[in-house]
């Protein structure tokens, strides 16, 4: 007998998709990615998602606040700040340059 899939994990796993198609050197805001995967008002079950899944599970430093804004602190921010300068992704001051690395999300073409 097949386990049901509850809706938390149905959205989980949609935010989940959306996170690994987000190509090296592009970044998407945690309110991009939920409202790409039908869960506009979502953006903090985002960060949370991220916050507890496993560092080299998904592309994690990809995912920003708004305006490209990185959220984390301390030591962590330092470190995604660092993977994406590794990825390409320049910066304007504290936060990323959104018009030369936003990610647009285009759903249809998803598995």
């Amino acid at each position: 007998m097949k386990a049901r899939i509850g809706p938390k994990e149905m959205r989980d796993d949609a935010f989940r998709r959306l996170i690994r198609s987000i190509p090296k050197g592009s970044v998407a805001t945690y309110g991009q990615v939920a409202a790409a995967a039908g869960y506009p008002l979502n953006h903090r079950a985002v960060a949370r998602l991220l916050r507890t899944t496993p560092v080299p599970a998904l592309p994690w430093q990809r995912v920003l606040g708004a305006g490209g804004e990185i959220k984390l602190r301390g030591q962590a921010a330092a470190e995604q700040r660092l993977r994406l300068k590794l990825e390409g992704v320049t910066f304007r001051g504290p936060r990323v340059d959104m018009a030369a690395h936003q990610h647009e999300f285009r759903v249809w073409e998803l598995d």
